[in-house]
């Protein structure tokens, strides 16, 4: 395991914990550790950090240790945030800590489930997790420290965006052996082995052949393994002048480790066999002049290496196209294959079946654009499986598709029956009737998108104790969407200490400033009032 070591620079930087039941936050705003100050720190062992064991990181009293990186991990420190350099401190509420470790396990368990293990396996392993999932949380806080600072609460939703890639990331590199590495993290599993192909068929199967049921399964695919297993031998051969391929010389130049290279080539056999000139080089040179910056390719290459695959004069190039013709901004492709790398990496076809369903659905050519632009994962869910049955059953509630669309697409690649009925049908036990609970959905889109037990109820509950008409909240169902320790009960106990009533959206909703200002305003008009 690799440990970053942030030494303060002020006597006030000293890192302390004052509160075992909280979470410190270490975030960081300086450039990214070099490699050699991260090989500097690599000797050191879990064995020497004692209290790692109570939670994601532990602080002594003069230096802190950051699990950016395991060495069975590739997650750069540049997308965690953490470098040392500068350290800022947070202490999050415990009610909310324990709502995300909560939303972390059902990430990580739809995850596996998704590899293909069944319900019980899956359940073992997070019962097993507890340091992973404490390290999932971290990460969160990390990615998303902005959100925190202005006390508005994560959505289920960009909690899975959050973890779900970095989840895809530690099984693109080990396969089979990730659980072993999920339920003995932060230590490094005791062997590597080949990671097996996921197919549809393994995925459907049942538990005991799929490729994180065991560490210790073997592939059914006997002429697979020898493919993989020839063009992992490519990636490291040395040739006649002592020097590996020039297409793995150049992506080694490029940023990339040897190591992602090798697992780029366990779940895509034909990439090492790439053309340097013909095929790598072009993509590369084809995504600079997008706008991406040259630290941004090698995640993208890593995360989807068949881009290097795709015919740029005839596919990638006339679906680009045919998007900006609906409204897609060029100016914003960097940002869009930032955002989901594969996103150019489906034909046309399949592009094409979800721009017309968006079309049916009553979208404008620029919605329709920004709607990509935005969500362009949009293009990932199934027409027919997915994307229909949702719009039917907000229609049925009474919804404008066509608006949500346009406001919180993510919205759509939520489960109707473990999400969106259970949402509805609690509002409608509360007193709502079908026709608020439609206005409520499209006056607030990500309405939806957040954990029922974790989230709309713990606020309900205390809305209630508010002297406010249940209206209020058909008004401004935004309510929802503000943390309940950090913004909800400070304001509204500051609205009660000034004697003043605020409607609910300028409790919320106003910056401290602006706050501030329509308190003054309403306690100098009560006062005029009196006088």
């Amino acid at each position: 395991m690799i440990f970053c070591k942030a030494i303060s620079r002020e006597p006030s930087q000293i890192l302390q914990n004052p509160n075992p039941n909280s979470l410190l936050i270490a975030s960081a705003s300086a450039s990214t550790l070099s490699l050699a100050e991260m090989r500097a720190y690599s000797g050191i062992r879990s064995s020497e950090l004692p209290s790692l064991s109570r939670g994601p990181f532990s602080i002594p009293r003069n230096r802190a240790y950051f699990p950016g990186k395991v060495s069975f991990c590739q997650a750069k420190f540049a997308e965690s945030g953490v470098d040392g350099s500068s350290i800022s401190l947070r202490v999050v509420p415990p009610s909310l800590l324990a709502a995300e470790k909560e939303e972390a396990k059902a990430v990580l368990s739809l995850f596996l489930k998704k590899q293909g293990l069944s319900n019980a396996v899956a359940a073992r392993t997070i019962n097993k997790s507890e340091l992973f999932i404490d390290h999932l949380v971290s990460r969160l806080h990390s990615v998303h420290k902005s959100r925190y600072l202005v006390g508005r609460e994560l959505t289920t939703l960009e909690i899975r965006d959050a973890l779900i890639p970095y989840l895809e990331t530690l099984f693109e590199e080990h396969g089979d052996i990730l659980v072993d590495a999920v339920e003995n993290f932060p230590n490094q599993p005791d062997k590597e082995i080949p990671v097996a192909p996921v197919s549809s068929s393994s995925l459907s199967s049942s538990s005991s052949s799929s490729p994180l049921s065991s560490s210790s399964s073997s592939s059914s695919n006997p002429k697979l393994d020898s493919k993989k297993i020839k063009a992992m031998a490519r990636v490291s051969e040395v040739g006649p002048s002592g020097e590996l391929p020039p297409n793995i010389l150049y992506l080694l130049e490029l940023g990339l480790e040897l190591d992602q290279i090798k697992a780029m080539t366990r779940r895509f056999p034909a990439f090492p066999y790439y053309s340097l000139e013909g095929k790598i080089m072009p993509v590369v040179q084809f995504l600079l002049d997008l706008g991406v910056p040259k630290s941004g390719i090698p995640m993208i290459l890593y995360k989807r290496p068949q881009l290097c695959g795709v015919s740029l004069s005839e596919n990638i190039i006339p679906t680009m196209a045919f998007l900006e013709n609906l409204g897609v901004d060029k100016k914003q492709w960097a940002k869009v294959i930032h955002r989901f790398p594969g996103f150019l990496t489906y034909s046309r076809q399949k592009v094409k079946a979800t721009v017309d369903f968006l079309e049916e659905m009553g979208l404008s050519a620029e919605s329709i654009g920004k709607v990509l632009t935005r969500c362009p994962n949009i293009i990932s869910y199934s027409v027919e499986d997915k994307l229909r049955p949702t719009a039917e059953y907000f229609r049925s509630l009474g919804v404008d598709v066509a608006i949500l669309l346009h406001r919180s697409p993510p919205t759509f690649g939520l489960s109707i029956e473990a999400n969106l009925k259970p949402i509805t049908e609690f509002f409608l036990e509360k007193g709502f009737s079908i026709e608020e609970v439609s206005t409520m959905i499209s006056r607030y889109g990500p309405l939806y998108t957040f954990s029922l037990t974790d989230s709309l109820e713990p606020k309900w509950e205390f809305f209630l104790t508010m002297d406010y008409p249940r209206t209020e909240l058909v008004k401004f169902p935004q309510y929802f969407g503000y943390s309940l320790e950090e913004r909800i009960k400070p304001r509204y106990a500051t609205v009660r200490e000034s004697g003043v009533r605020l409607l609910l959206n300028q409790v919320l909703s106003l910056s401290e400033s602006e706050f501030d200002k329509a308190l003054k305003r309403k306690m100098k008009k009560m006062h005029d009032g009196k006088s």
